[in-house]
């Protein structure tokens, strides 16, 4: 299910950035939706804190597959469908494979707008997504034990979203060509942000967030231990 999941996210991200990278190429304005898009996500992110690993809820898409198509209630190994009742139905995978492909298509929806904050180049935004996704499978089950420890990751991820928001709407100032903005000029004080500061306010504030929430973990392990002993 990981490679599968892994395949289809290569496919949707694929798509995601063709239209980007066309969209940016012939509308400039196109980073002022971006920008405030990644802005939007990183005040919810902010919002939500720690996740709940308890809290789950299904997708409209994942509800009226329930209701409009004939699941069967068991699996047939990693087979879609099934025949049972005299006629053939669906297996829950396939429930699975819509939920690991709606999944990859939400976190489409910020994680390329975001990468396109740093660089524009279609062929480098596609080759940092094959990468990070391939090192994933390799990575999945140390991230998923790690992920537990990292409480303020999120709050990281918020800053290094807002950042990059903010720096799209500059660029989009910077490049305005919208009449209701400016009278249709650029705006001459939007600053430029280099990629090689772009790429130090992430690191640091990704390795600040990862230090402080081991830190953290440490500390409430220690607490854990002496209140047992007591």
């Amino acid at each position: 299910m990981l490679l599968v999941g892994i395949v289809l996210a290569l496919v949707m991200r694929g798509g995601f950035i063709a239209a980007g990278a066309a969209l940016i190429s012939q509308f400039s304005w196109v980073f002022y939706i971006f920008g405030a898009f990644l802005i939007y996500t990183a005040v919810n992110l902010a919002r939500q804190g720690e996740p709940d690993e308890d809290e789950f809820s299904e997708n409209v898409l994942i509800r009226w597959s329930r209701k409009a198509l004939p699941i069967s209630k068991d699996y047939d190994g990693a087979k879609l469908t099934t025949h049972a009742t005299g006629r053939r139905l669906f297996t829950p995978m396939l429930i699975v494979m819509i939920a690991i492909g709606t999944t990859d298509l939400i976190f489409a929806l910020d994680s390329i707008p975001a990468i396109f904050g740093i660089t524009q180049e279609p062929y480098l935004v596609f080759t940092a997504n094959v990468f990070a996704l391939m090192g994933l499978r390799q990575l999945y089950f140390l991230l998923g034990g790690l992920l537990d420890r990292l409480i303020y990751l999120s709050y990281g991820l918020a800053v290094v979203l807002g950042f990059i928001g903010v720096k799209l709407v500059l660029e989009a100032l910077a490049d305005n060509n919208l009449p209701f903005i400016n009278g249709g000029e650029h705006v001459g004080w939007a600053p430029h942000i280099p990629i090689w500061l772009s790429l130090l306010v992430i690191i640091g504030t990704l390795g600040v967030a990862t230090a402080a929430s081991l830190i953290k973990s440490s500390r409430d392990r220690r607490r854990e231990l002496a209140d047992a002993r007591r």
